[in-house]
C-alpha cells in the first residue's frame, strides 16, 4: 500500500512519479497529487481567443484549474509551437499572455488555410511544458470564392466588388457577405447570399459540334460598376479553354423564345429549363433577403463545343465570370456524340442508335446515327437491317451442355423479346440468358443431340457431326453463322502431387483431354473447392489450387475422390490426394549471411517434403524483402541459400521505421541516462538483423516464425560480403606446401563447408579458414590450363589453371593463377647420356677430393648452427599452423560460448557481493553482512542509541571532513587503516549518495590544491595513499555497476572466457600453474610436453548425476547398453591430472551456472567405466602412482591410467575411502594400457607402489613420509642436490618457447580489441557520474592555471581506466560468478598493464631487454592509445551534466544501495578510530570555528558518555568498541602493495 500511495502526478513536470523526484514537491500542496485522493489533474478550462488571423496579434486569456504556486523568482510562459517563449502574467483565472510576432509564427502550408501549433505553460522552474492545447493561426485569403470563404471555419467574409476573402469587413467596398462561422453576422449572411447559379438545376447537355447557347440561371448576380468588365462564360475541354461573351437576359421567368437571335439553327442548353418557362419557385436556393429572389438568366453565345475522346459523353466545366477574373460560379457542362452512342466495336449500329434516350435527339441517317439536327435533307429511318454475327465465344463445350456461349454483332434486336427462342446451335435451343440490345447476346447450350452422346463423342476429334451453326432470328430477318460451335467430349486421366498440407495452397496438375473447354470450369477434393487457375491450364493440363482442409486428424486427411465440372459436364477421379499435417520449423543454422547471399542453411522441421517448392523469405518489419528457393532432402531436413540483400534499402527501412515510430511515440521525455531501459543491440551500417520465415503453400504458421515458434532462433544476421585478395601479380608458385589465400571477413558469415577452392577443374581441399587467410590443400599435380568450368584461358592470360574462390553460391572470387614448381624431363641422345655420365663420375671424384682437403676444417658449430636454424623453420611453422588452427578453434568455442550466453545470461554477481568484493577484497565474512532487518525487531541498547547518534554526526559535512583530516594526519594511522575507513564511510552513506558525492567533490577538490602546488600535479590519484583515493574507487565502482552489467560485462566476459579457452586447450601444470598456452612469460611452459587430446564420453543419465552434490553416498548399480545413449562430450589432454579432468567435466556440464552454484572437484569423483560392468575410480593420487629416481611422485593423468579416447566416464559422489581400491571389481581389460590390468602396477621409469607391490626401500619409506609430488615437469635438481637433468630436448635454448606467447596473443587479439573498444565507446548507457566527474578534473585545471593537457589526461586516468577497469580485468571474478586460475590471472595482469601502457601519455622505447609484457602488444598501444585519447575528447564534448540529471542518477543508485548492509555494524568499526583518536579529533573540532559553532565536540563527547554509562551499566548489550576486536582489515595478509592498488 506504501508503494501506492507515495507515487503521485507531478504537476510541475507533468508525469506519474515518486513524490522525492517531483521538485519541491512539499513547497505547495497542488504542486503533486497523491493517487487515489479524488483531485483532478491541471488543465485548459478555456482558452480565449483560441484562433486569431495570421497577420492579427491579440493577448491570450488562459483560464487554469489549479494552477501550481512558484517561488520568488520563477514565472510562468507561454510557448506556441516552436516559437520562443513568451513571459506570462498570473492572473485570477489563469495566466494571460500575449501572441508571439508575425516573423515567429509557423507558416500555412500549401492548400491549407490555418495551422494549428501546440499552445503549452512551461515553468522557467523546470524549464518543463505541462499543460497543452492546440492554437489556430487562419488566413481567410487563402479562399478564392465566395461558396468557399463564407463556409470557412473560421471568421471570414467576402467582399462581392473586391473578390477576395478576409477577415476585416471594414475594408471592403460594397456587398459584403458574412461568413457561416463569424460571430459578427451582417445583413447578408451565409453562402445564400453569394453571386451562384440556382440550386435544383440539372446539367447542361450538349451535342458534339452542335451551335449552341447556353443559359445559365445565376441567383444574386452582380451589378457591374462603372469601369468593370461584364459577364464571360469560360468553358473548359481537354485542357483547352475557350471564352465566350455572356449577355444578362433578364429575370428568370422571362420566355426561352427571347434567347434566339440567329438565323443559322441554334440549341439552346439550359440549366433547368422548367424555370426559364416561369415554372420554378419564387425563392429558388436564394438565401433569404437574396438580392433577386428569383434570379435572372446570363445567357452565353451560340458557339461549337467539341472533344476528341472516343468517348460516349465528356464532362466539360462552365464557370461565369464578370470583371475578367471575379468568379460568380462553375457548372458540369455535359458533352456527347451519337456516333459513338450508336455504334459498338467500331461499327455503326441502326438498332443501338435509334433505341438511345430521347434527350440525346440520335437518328439513324445517311448510313450513321447522328444528331437529328445535322441530319438536314437525308432521310431517317426507322426500321434497321437483319441482324450480323461477328464474334462467338467459346467455340468448344461439353457434351453435357450447360456452356454460356456469347455472340456479339450488330442489328441483334431491338430488345430482349426479339431474340427469345431464336438462339439455335444446330437444332439445339440456346437459352438466352443476358442481352445487350442489338450488339451481344449470351445464351446457354443444350445437350448435344442424343446420336452424338451415344457415341460417345464419336471417335474423330473435331469431326464434321460434332460441329453446327449458330442461327439467330429477330423480326428483321434470320443470320447464320459461317463460324461453327464443337461439342467435346472432356476426361481427367491423373493428378500431381498426391500430397499437401492441411492448409492449403498446394499446385495441383490435373491431366486429361478438354479440360479448357467451355465457359466454367470448376474442381474439388471432396467437398473443398480447388481454385482452377485458368492462365496456367491448356487442353490437357488443369492448374488448380488447394484450399484449407477439414475435419481431418492429426495424421492428416485422405480425399476420397476428385471431381472436375466443366459447364454440364461432370467428371470424377478416386482417390487423388492427401492432406498431410502442416510442416513446422524446429531449427535453423546457420544464422549469418554475407549481404550477397548465397550462404546454405540447413532447416530441420517435420513434413518438409509434402511441400513441392518452398522458399525461404528474409524480412524487415514484415516487409518482405527477398527470397530462394529451397531444395527439400528429406521430411525433416531442407537446405535454403540465404537470399542477397539491397543494404541500401535495409538502411532505408530502417531509418523510414525508426522515423515513423518516433512521430508516434508519445511518452514523457527522459533525460537521466542511466534510468534509461537497456537498449537492444542495434543494427549498424555494416550488419543487419532480419527476420526469417517461409513460403510453403498456404502455410501461415512458418511465414512469421518469432510469432508461431519462438522457441526457434529465427533471426539471420547479415554481415559484410569477404573480400579475397589476388595473388601477387596474379601467378604464384606453388612449392608442394599448403595453398594460403589471404583476405578479409573470410569467416564472418562462412566456415568450411561454405568455401569451395577449385584449381582449375580440380578441388582444393579447405583445410583451415580464419577471418584473414583460408588455407587449402591443392590435388598433388598441376590441374589443366582452364578454369573451375573447364573452359579454356583467354590469349592474353597465362597458360595456367585459374585459383577462383566461391562463397556459397553467390561469390565469386578469381584469385589468380597457379604455377606447380616441378622438374622438366628432356629426351637426350646416348651421345649425350656418355658425356653426362662421364662429366658425372669426374664431379664425383673431384667432390671426393674435396672432401678430403675441407673435412678436418668443417667445424661443429657449423652442424650445430645448421641444425638449430632448421628446427627454427620448423618451430616456426609449426607456430604459424598452429596459431591459425587455434584462432580458428577458439572462434567456433566461442559462438558456441555467445549462444549460450543469449539464452541463460552472464553470470553477474548481486549488488551485495560485488560491493564486498570491491570494498573489502578476500574478505567473505563481515559484520556489515549482517541481516539490518533482524536488528530493527530486536531490542535497542544505549550503545545502539549512541551509534545513531554517531551516524547523524557523520551526515554533518563539517564533521566528516574534520575527522578525515584528523585521521590522516596521524602517523600510526597506515594504509590500511585509511583502505578501511574509506570502505566503512562508502558503506554508510550508500543510502545517501548525493551526500557522499558532496564530499566526495570537497575532498577531490583540495587533493587537487595540494597537487596542483607540487613539480608534478600528474602523479595525483596514481597510487591509494589517502582516503579520498580510496572513496573515489568505491564511488566509482557503486556508480559503474550498472554500466558494467548491461553494456561492458559482455566483452570483458568474453575475453576472460576466451583467455580460460586458450590455456586449457594445452597443457597446464597442476601444482606450478605453467601453461603450454599463456600471456605471461612467468607462467609459460617452457618444455615440450607431449599431450593428445582425448575426447570423453559422460554418462548423462546416470541416476547419481543429479544427486551431485546433495547425495553423498554411493551404490555400485549395473550398467546396461541402454545407458550410453545419452551422453555429454569433453574435450580434455591425456597429461591432465583427474582433478584437472573433473574441472572441464563440470565446466562443460555447469556451462550455464554460476561458479558458486556448481559442485566442487573434492565433491565429486571420476569413474571410468569400461566395459559392460568394469568401473574405476580415478583419482589424483592412489597405490597405482609411481615413484621416479629421487623420491618423486608423479600426479596420475588419463595416460597414467591408460584412458583413450572415446572414453565413458561418471561423476560420482565423492568416496569417503581415500586410497582404497580403485575398482569395483577385478576385470582384465583387453584394449586397455592401464596398470590396473597387471598387480603390479607402476611403469618403466622408476620402482612402483602399485596394488600388490613388495615392500619398498628405506627412501621409499622416508618419501611416504614426505612425498615430493609433480605434475608436468620436475624440477632440475634432486633431493639429493645432484644436477641431473630431466629433459635435455629443448633445455639449451627455453627461450625458443616464447614464441607461444605470440600464438596465444594472436589468437585473443579480437577478443582484446573488441573489450578495448566497448569500453572506450562513450554510449548512451555511460553513466553521468563519468561526464560529471571529468568535468570536475577540466574545471579544477583550469581554476588552478594548469594548461597542460597531459595533466588533466593523467587525472582522468588515474580515475576511470586504471583505478576501475584495471582493477577489472585482474579480477573478473569482482563481478563475475567465475573461477580464476592463477594461470589467467597472470594473462589477465598482461592485458591490464597493456591497458595501462595505452593511458600513458609518455613514449616508451622498448629494447630486446624489455619485458615480454610490453614487447607483446608493442604494436598494438599506439592504436589503444589513440582510442583512448578519442574517448576523453567525446566525453569532453556530451552536453554537460546538469544537477537535475546528476541528481536523479545518484537517488536511483541510493534506492539500489540502500538496506543492504547493517549500517550499525559499520558505525561500531568506525567508531573504533575515534576511540583511538579521540582527543586527537576533539581538538580538531575545538579548532574549526563552524564544528565549534554547530557544537559538534559537545555531542561526539555525548556520545563517548553514552558509551562509558553503558560501559558501567553491565553486560546488557554487545561489547563495547573498547574491547572490539581491531577493524577487519587488520585480521587480512595485505601487503603494503596491494593496500596501494586498492
Amino acid at each position: 500500500m506504501s508503494s501506492v500511495i507515495s507515487r503521485v502526478c507531478c504537476k510541475n513536470i507533468n508525469k506519474c512519479t515518486v513524490q522525492s523526484e517531483c521538485e519541491k514537491a512539499t513547497y505547495s500542496s497542488p504542486r503533486w497529487l497523491s493517487f487515489g485522493t479524488g483531485q483532478q489533474c491541471i488543465d485548459f478550462e478555456m482558452i480565449l481567443p483560441d484562433r486569431i488571423p495570421l497577420h492579427a496579434m491579440a493577448t491570450v486569456q488562459l483560464t487554469i484549474r489549479t494552477l501550481p504556486e512558484l517561488p520568488a523568482g520563477a514565472k510562468y510562459q507561454c510557448v506556441f509551437g516552436n516559437a520562443p517563449p513568451v513571459d506570462a502574467l498570473v492572473t485570477g483565472a489563469g495566466l494571460s499572455c500575449d501572441t508571439p510576432m508575425r516573423h515567429q509564427r509557423e507558416p500555412i502550408p500549401a492548400h491549407e488555410d490555418h495551422v494549428l501549433v501546440p499552445l503549452s505553460v512551461r515553468s522557467s522552474e523546470t524549464n518543463k511544458d505541462f499543460v497543452s492545447r492546440n492554437f489556430a493561426f487562419y488566413d481567410c485569403s487563402r479562399h478564392v470564392t465566395c461558396g468557399a470563404c463564407v463556409r470557412s471555419a473560421w471568421a471570414c467574409n467576402w467582399c462581392v466588388y473586391d473578390n477576395e476573402c478576409i477577415h476585416n469587413a471594414s475594408n471592403c467596398t460594397g456587398t459584403v457577405v458574412s461568413g457561416e462561422n463569424n460571430p459578427a453576422q451582417l445583413s447578408s449572411h451565409g453562402a445564400g447570399f453569394c453571386p451562384r447559379f440556382s440550386n435544383g438545376q440539372t446539367g447542361l447537355l450538349v451535342a458534339d459540334g452542335a451551335r449552341t447557347q447556353l443559359a445559365l440561371r445565376v441567383a444574386n448576380l452582380p451589378v457591374p460598376h462603372v469601369g468593370q468588365l461584364g459577364f464571360q462564360c469560360v468553358v473548359t475541354i481537354e485542357a483547352a479553354t475557350m471564352v465566350v461573351n455572356a449577355r444578362v437576359e433578364g429575370p428568370a421567368s422571362a420566355s426561352p423564345a427571347l434567347l434566339g437571335g440567329s438565323d443559322d439553327p441554334v440549341v439552346v442548353a439550359a440549366l433547368s429549363p422548367s424555370d426559364l418557362a416561369g415554372n420554378s419557385p419564387s425563392n429558388s436556393g436564394g438565401g433569404p433577403g437574396g438580392a433577386d429572389s428569383d434570379g435572372q438568366v446570363v445567357v452565353c453565345e451560340a458557339t461549337s463545343y467539341r472533344y476528341e475522346a472516343s468517348t460516349p459523353e465528356y464532362e466539360a466545366q462552365v464557370t461565369l465570370v464578370w470583371n475578367r477574373r471575379h468568379v460568380v460560379d462553375t457548372t458540369v457542362l455535359v458533352l456527347y456524340k451519337c456516333s459513338v452512342l450508336g455504334g459498338h466495336r467500331g461499327h455503326q449500329d441502326c438498332s443501338l442508335c435509334v433505341t438511345r434516350p430521347q434527350k440525346y435527339a440520335c437518328a439513324w441517317c445517311g448510313g450513321s446515327c447522328s444528331f437529328a439536327p445535322h441530319c438536314g435533307s437525308a432521310p431517317v429511318h426507322t426500321e434497321c437491317p437483319k441482324p450480323r454475327i461477328d464474334v462467338i465465344q467459346p467455340l468448344v463445350g461439353p457434351l453435357e451442355g450447360g456452356t454460356l456461349v456469347t455472340i456479339e454483332g450488330s442489328n441483334l434486336g431491338l430488345r430482349k423479346e426479339d431474340v427469345l427462342g431464336n438462339v439455335y446451335i444446330g437444332d439445339v435451343p440456346c437459352h438466352v440468358h443476358d442481352y445487350h440490345v442489338s450488339v451481344k447476346i449470351t445464351c446457354r447450350t443444350g445437350p448435344a443431340p442424343p446420336q452424338v452422346q451415344a457415341s460417345g463423342g464419336g471417335d474423330v476429334d473435331g469431326g464434321e457431326d460434332l460441329q453446327y451453326s449458330v442461327r439467330v432470328t429477330t423480326p428483321a430477318g434470320t443470320t447464320q453463322s459461317s463460324v461453327k460451335f464443337t461439342y467435346t467430349n472432356i476426361s481427367v486421366t491423373s493428378v500431381s502431387p498426391s500430397r499437401g498440407p492441411m492448409s492449403g495452397g498446394t499446385i495441383l496438375s490435373i491431366s486429361g483431354h478438354f479440360l479448357n473447354v467451355g465457359s466454367h470450369v470448376a474442381a474439388a477434393l471432396d467437398d473443398l473447392p480447388c481454385v482452377i487457375n485458368k492462365t496456367q491450364s491448356s487442353s490437357h493440363r488443369l492448374v488448380c489450387m488447394t484450399s484449407r482442409a477439414t475435419g481431418g486428424t492429426i495424421e492428416g486427411r485422405a480425399v476420397r475422390s476428385l471431381t472436375v465440372t466443366v459447364d454440364g459436364a461432370r467428371r470424377v477421379l478416386p482417390l487423388p490426394f492427401t492432406y498431410t499435417p502442416d510442416p513446422t520449423i524446429l531449427e535453423l543454422k546457420p544464422l549469418k549471411s554475407p549481404w550477397t547471399g548465397g550462404r546454405l542453411l540447413t532447416v530441420h522441421g517435420t513434413n518438409l517434403d509434402a511441400i513441392q517448392a518452398p522458399r525461404m523469405m528474409v524480412m524487415l518489419h514484415e516487409v518482405i524483402l527477398n527470397s530462394t528457393a529451397c531444395r527439400v532432402l528429406s521430411s525433416a531436413q531442407m537446405e535454403c541459400p540465404s537470399p542477397p540483400i539491397n543494404r541500401q534499402s535495409v538502411k532505408s527501412l530502417i531509418e523510414a521505421h525508426a522515423a515513423h515510430r518516433k512521430r508516434r511515440r508519445v511518452r514523457p521525455r527522459r533525460s537521466h541516462k542511466a534510468l534509461r531501459s537497456p537498449r537492444r543491440r542495434e543494427d549498424t551500417a555494416d550488419t543487419a538483423t532480419l527476420d526469417v520465415g517461409f513460403l510453403m503453400d498456404g502455410v501461415l504458421s512458418v511465414q512469421q516464425l518469432q510469432k508461431h515458434f519462438p522457441g526457434v532462433r529465427s533471426h539471420i544476421i547479415y554481415v559484410l560480403d569477404p573480400q579475397v585478395f589476388p595473388f601477387e601479380r596474379r601467378v604464384k608458385l606453388y612449392k608442394g606446401d599448403t595453398l594460403v589465400i589471404e583476405g578479409e571477413k573470410l569467416n564472418l558469415a562462412a566456415d568450411e563447408s561454405d568455401v569451395v577452392v577449385t584449381i582449375g577443374t580440380a578441388p582444393c581441399n579447405v583445410t583451415s579458414l580464419a577471418a584473414t587467410q583460408l588455407v587449402c590443400t591443392p590435388p598433388e599435380h598441376q590441374p589443366a590450363p582452364t578454369n573451375e568450368h573447364g573452359a579454356l584461358p583467354r590469349p592474353e592470360d597465362p597458360h595456367l589453371p585459374l585459383v577462383v574462390v566461391r562463397v556459397g553460391r553467390n561469390l565469386r572470387y578469381e584469385v589468380g593463377w597457379l604455377r606447380y614448381e616441378k622438374s622438366h624431363h628432356f629426351a637426350m641422345s646416348p651421345e649425350g647420356i656418355a658425356g653426362l655420365a662421364g662429366g658425372a663420375l669426374f664431379l664425383v671424384l673431384a667432390s671426393f677430393v674435396v672432401l678430403a682437403v675441407y673435412r678436418r676444417k668443417s667445424s661443429q658449430a657449423e652442424r650445430v648452427y645448421k641444425l638449430m636454424q632448421l628446427q627454427m623453420d620448423n618451430l616456426e611453422s609449426h607456430v604459424r599452423t598452429e596459431c591459425k588452427q587455434a584462432f580458428a578453434e577458439l572462434q567456433t568455442d566461442m559462438t558456441d560460448l555467445t549462444a549460450d550466453l543469449e539464452s541463460s545470461g552472464i553470470p553477474t554477481l548481486d549488488p551485495r557481493t560485488y560491493v564486498m568484493k570491491v570494498f573489502f577484497p578476500g574478505v567473505n565474512e563481515h559484520p556489515i553482512l549482517n541481516d539490518p532487518k533482524a536488528r530493527a525487531h530486536g531490542p535497542r541498547t544505549n550503545y545502539d542509541v549512541a551509534m545513531l547518534q554517531f551516524e547523524q554526526l557523520i551526515a554533518n559535512k563539517n564533521f566528516l571532513l574534520a575527522f578525515i583530516d584528523t585521521l590522516e594526519s596521524q602517523k600510526s594511522f597506515n594504509i590500511r587503516d585509511k583502505v578501511n575507513v574509506a570502505s566503512l564511510l562508502t558503506v554508510l552513506l550508500m543510502g545517501r549518495m548525493e551526500y557522499l558525492t558532496e564530499v566526495l567533490r570537497c575532498l577531490l577538490l583540495r587533493l587537487i590544491s595540494a597537487a596542483a602546488a607540487t613539480k608534478h600535479p600528474q602523479l595525483m590519484l596514481r597510487r591509494t595513499e589517502s582516503v579520498v583515493e580510496k572513496m573515489l574507487t568505491n564511488w566509482m565502482a557503486v556508480c559503474m555497476y550498472s554500466y558494467l552489467k548491461e553494456h561492458s560485462g559482455t566483452s570483458l566476459f568474453l575475453l576472460f572466457k576466451a583467455i580460460k579457452h586458450q590455456v586449457e586447450k594445452g597443457p597446464v601444470d597442476a601444482l606450478t600453474h605453467d601453461a603450454r598456452y599463456a600471456l605471461a612469460e612467468e607462467k609459460l611452459l617452457r618444455e615440450q610436453v607431449e599431450s593428445n587430446p582425448v575426447t570423453i564420453h559422460l554418462l548423462h543419465d546416470d541416476p547419481h548425476y543429479e544427486k551431485i552434490p546433495y547425495q553423498t553416498t554411493y551404490s555400485t548399480l549395473a550398467i546396461y547398453a541402454e545407458e550410453y545413449e545419452e551422453k555429454v562430450q569433453v574435450k580434455v589432454l591425456d597429461c591432465d591430472t583427474v582433478s584437472q579432468v573433473k574441472a572441464k567435466i563440470l565446466d562443460a556440464l555447469y556451462r550455464n551456472t554460476p561458479y558458486s552454484l556448481r559442485p566442487s572437484v573434492g565433491e565429486v569423483d571420476l569413474e571410468w567405466r569400461h566395459g559392460r560392468a568394469g568401473r574405476v575410480t580415478l583419482s589424483d593420487e592412489d597405490r597405482t602412482s609411481t615413484t621416479a629416481a629421487g623420491g618423486w611422485r608423479r600426479l596420475n593423468t588419463l595416460a597414467h591410467y591408460g584412458v583413450r579416447d572415446s572414453a565413458v566416464m561418471a561423476l560420482i559422489p565423492h568416496q569417503n575411502d581415500s586410497f582404497s581400491s580403485n575398482c569395483t571389481g577385478y576385470y582384465s581389460y583387453a584394449n586397455s594400457i592401464s596398470p590396473l590390468n597387471s598387480p603390479g602396477g607402476g611403469d618403466d621409469g622408476g620402482s612402483s607402489s602399485g596394488i600388490g607391490g613388495r615392500g619398498g626401500s628405506s627412501q621409499q619409506q622416508q618419501q611416504q613420509q614426505q612425498p615430493l609430488v609433480y605434475h608436468l615437469v620436475r624440477p632440475e635438481e634432486s633431493p639429493a642436490g645432484s644436477k641431473e637433468r630431466t629433459y635435455d630436448t629443448h633445455k639449451a635454448i627455453p627461450e625458443i618457447f616464447l614464441t607461444r606467447l605470440l600464438s596465444t596473443k594472436g589468437t585473443i587479439q579480437q577478443f582484446v580489441d573488441d573489450f578495448f573498444r566497448t569500453i572506450l565507446s562513450p554510449n548512451e548507457g555511460l553513466p553521468p557520474a563519468v561526464k560529471w566527474l571529468f568535468d570536475l578534473l577540466d574545471d579544477a585545471a583550469r581554476v588552478h592555471g594548469l594548461n597542460d593537457p597531459e595533466v588533466v589526461h593523467a587525472w582522468k586516468s588515474n580515475c576511470l581506466p586504471l583505478r576501475f577497469w584495471v582493477n577489472f580485468i585482474k579480477n573478473p571474478d569482482f563481478i563475475f560468478d567465475v573461477n580464476k586460475s592463477a594461470t589467467v590471472e597472470a594473462s589477465l595482469s598482461v592485458i591490464a598493464q597493456t591497458f595501462i601502457d595505452a593511458c600513458s601519455t609518455t613514449e616508451h622505447r622498448l629494447g630486446k631487454d624489455s619485458p615480454s609484457t610490453k614487447l607483446l602488444f608493442a604494436k598494438d598501444i599506439p592504436r589503444y592509445r589513440a582510442q583512448v585519447k578519442k574517448f576523453y575528447s567525446d566525453v569532453t564534448t556530451l552536453p554537460p551534466v546538469s544537477d537535475q540529471e546528476i541528481a536523479q542518477h545518484l537517488q536511483h543508485l541510493s534506492a539500489t544501495y540502500s538496506s543492504q548492509f547493517d549500517n550499525l555494524a559499520a558505525l561500531k568499526e568506525l567508531y573504533i578510530y575515534v576511540t583511538k583518536y579521540h582527543e586527537v579529533i576533539l581538538e580538531s573540532l575545538e579548532a574549526d570555528p563552524y564544528c565549534r559553532k554547530l557544537n559538534l565536540p559537545h555531542r561526539l563527547q555525548s556520545i563517548a558518555y553514552i558509551l562509558e554509562t553503558y560501559t558501567h551499566a553491565g553486560p546488557l548489550a554487545p561489547m563495547p568498541p573498547g574491547q572490539l576486536a581491531p577493524p577487519v582489515a587488520a585480521h587480512h595478509n595485505l601487503s603494503q602493495g596491494q593496500l596501494s592498488e586498492l
